[in-house]
């Protein structure tokens, strides 16, 4: 059933990988896995919105899902095998105060039976991959032993596919932010699963700042997912296609990034989007490089307004390369 080559992927993030997040980001790799923000069971059974629609450009593209009943988890896994996403995967990883309310994210980190019997239920109504999300240990259930007992249980059920964030989380304590950054990373831990579940498909997450990093725990590892770093500098992905798929197309530029998000703004505007809903996400594109402050400092300060419209990133991108002609003609005289 692992049908998705998930050497690289995004992680998951709240507020952050909606839909034109991930449109942006397959302009940059065609072949990394993009995965939604965690959608709950909740808001896809009984809320108003469409919380599952994405641009077909998208793929591959997997719903990460939040949630602990069997018959609701399996529910939203056939929905999301009707709109025709790659993967669901179960959120066992999120440590906030309303997550673990709802009887869901790191919270079931303890009840691994609860996980096995929603990966059960959904495997026999989906034929897309049914994967889990989680971190090595909560709280006081820390040790390695406790991690393996996890994996085991849900693995019986027929998990085949395991995205370990390398850090604990503290369910009391410590607010979610302090929970990624707080308890410290220990990669050994996700390298020995692999070796203790060879037949399994293991992915790191946490802490990862380049495509080196990324290279250095594929050594031991079956993927790594990459999180926070990919947001913040988003064409640090330019160079996934190849080095890790062995792809030789050639990547689009930033500018011609920009020019292939133009029309893309343009229909969703049409559909009632706000500009700032989708130019946000591009603020890190030009981190590192001349003009980069530029660039964002034009879009905070003009994406927000009332009456943006779709020329914003046009207008950015001359106020851009105006500053890196000036910059260039500085160095050479």
């Amino acid at each position: 059933m692992n049908l998705i080559n998930r050497t690289i992927s995004v992680a998951p993030m709240l507020d952050w990988t909606d839909k034109h997040c991930r449109y942006f980001l397959r302009q940059i790799s065609q072949h990394a896995v993009l995965y939604t923000e965690m959608v709950t069971t909740g808001a896809i059974i009984f809320g108003k919105g469409d919380y599952l629609s994405f641009n077909q450009p998208e793929h591959p593209v997997a719903l990460q899902l939040g949630g602990s009943d069997p018959v609701h988890m399996s529910r939203c896994a056939v929905l999301a095998q009707q709109y025709g996403y790659d993967e669901v995967n179960i959120n066992v990883g999120c440590p906030s105060d309303r997550v673990q309310n709802g009887r869901f994210g790191a919270c079931l980190m303890a009840e691994p039976q609860t996980v096995a019997d929603c990966v059960k239920a959904m495997q026999a109504e989906v034929d897309i991959p049914v994967t889990v999300k989680s971190r090595i240990g909560i709280d006081e259930m820390d040790e390695y032993e406790d991690l393996t007992r996890f994996i085991d249980v849900v693995a019986a059920a027929g998990c085949e596919t395991f995205i370990v964030h390398a850090r604990k989380a503290w369910l009391k304590g410590l607010s979610p932010k302090e929970n990624r950054d707080i308890p410290p990373l220990l990669y050994d831990r996700v390298y020995h699963l692999k070796e203790q579940f060879p037949q399994l498909n293991i992915s790191l997450n946490g802490g990862v700042k380049s495509l080196d990093d990324a290279a250095l725990h594929l050594q031991f590892l079956d993927g790594v997912m990459i999180g926070r770093e990919v947001y913040a500098n988003p064409y640090l992905l330019a160079e996934v296609d190849k080095r890790f798929y062995h792809d030789a197309h050639t990547v689009k530029s930033r500018v011609e990034i920009v020019q292939a998000m133009q029309p893309y703004i343009e229909q969703q505007l049409a559909n009632g989007a706000r500009v700032w809903n989708i130019a946000r996400h591009m603020l890190g594109l030009f981190q590192g490089q001349a003009g980069g402050r530029v660039w964002r400092r034009f879009l905070s300060e003009n994406g927000t307004k009332a009456n943006a419209g779709a020329e914003l990133l046009s207008d950015a991108l001359d106020l851009l390369l105006e500053t890196q002609q000036k910059a260039k003609a500085f160095l050479q005289y």
